[in-house]
């Protein structure tokens, strides 16, 4: 081979060296820097846009706040990847208890989707649907009372015989603010309004037979409430005004339907034991004349429209 030969060989078997070295630079750069992708870098790990988009969805940012809150978001990823990096050093992510909490993370995260993936499918409430919701339930919508109370907040300790006594001479709130400050009983004053859509029935039918200024207990575990009504009030709402609301409910209600009769499915279809006797389950009682699925949404049902205005 002459000389020219040489250097022209010389030549192309460089050429070829710069070819390969450049195509693994690039491959290299693919896999680790994500092009397009990797908004940052913390020592060689990289933060995503997928990331921040995440975090964007999760955080519900408002279309004005979106370039703020994104910015903000960054850093708050970088500090996370910072704070795992350091946990990873110390073996922390081997402990047995992060171990436990990441598979149950996990754990949540599969079963969830795999239920919104059952249930999304159910279907919106047709306006017929909500109108015979509204005609159905008066006592939340047209025949609405809303109730305002006065009461006085104490510990449940402090509600004995004496005091009760007192309550049944007494003729007003005021008068057991009275005794309480006579006896050194540590109490608070509130006033509180409610409606008969937010209230079990039961309790609105009581409500309702109660003389005004009748004063009476309600016990909330370590605290009781000493409750007059003050006033009660007709407060009417119109089938416009409820529709959103009562679509919402009608919603969430046969999303929880479906679930219901998934789990369902899936217990019957599987074989469960339980090693401890004491952890099964006792069967539950259906209500007379009601399918199991009406019998287990009855209380739903009655209190389903609490948010109701």
């Amino acid at each position: 081979m002459n000389s020219t030969s040489k250097t022209t060989g010389k030549r192309l078997l460089c050429g070829g060296l710069i070819v390969l070295t450049a195509t693994a630079l690039v491959g290299c750069g693919q896999k680790e820097k994500k092009p397009g992708q990797a908004l940052a870098s913390v020592n060689g790990e990289e933060v995503t846009v997928l990331q921040l988009n995440e975090e964007m969805q999760r955080s519900n940012v408002q279309p004005a706040q979106q370039e703020a809150a994104r910015k903000q978001l960054l850093q708050s990823l970088i500090d996370r990847q910072l704070l795992q990096n350091e946990a990873v050093k110390e073996k922390i992510d081997r402990d047995p208890k992060v171990v436990q909490s990441v598979e149950r993370a996990k754990a949540l995260i599969v079963a969830q989707t795999y239920m919104q993936k059952r249930v999304g499918n159910v279907a919106r409430p047709t306006k017929n649907e909500v109108t015979e919701y509204f005609q159905q339930h008066p006592e939340f919508f047209a025949r609405r009372k809303q109730f305002d109370m006065r009461q006085l907040v104490l510990a449940t300790a402090d509600v004995n015989d004496a005091l009760k006594a007192h309550m049944d001479a007494a003729k007003t709130l005021d008068d057991v603010a009275g005794w309480l400050d006579g006896h050194q009983v540590k109490y608070a004053r509130a006033q509180l309004t409610r409606n008969s859509a937010e209230l079990p029935p039961e309790m609105t039918a009581k409500l309702l037979a109660l003389p005004k200024g009748q004063l009476f207990i309600v016990r909330e575990g370590e605290r009781s409430l000493l409750i007059t009504i003050a006033e009660v009030k007709d407060a009417p709402v119109t089938l416009e005004a409820a529709t959103s609301q009562i679509e919402q409910f009608l919603f969430n209600k046969k999303t929880k339907e479906v679930a219901d009769a998934e789990l369902q499915r899936l217990r019957a279809a599987a074989k469960i034991e339980y090693f401890n006797a004491a952890d099964k389950p006792a069967p539950a009682p259906a209500a007379a004349g009601a399918k199991p699925a009406d019998a287990a949404s009855s209380n739903a049902n009655e209190r389903g429209v609490a948010g109701l205005k």
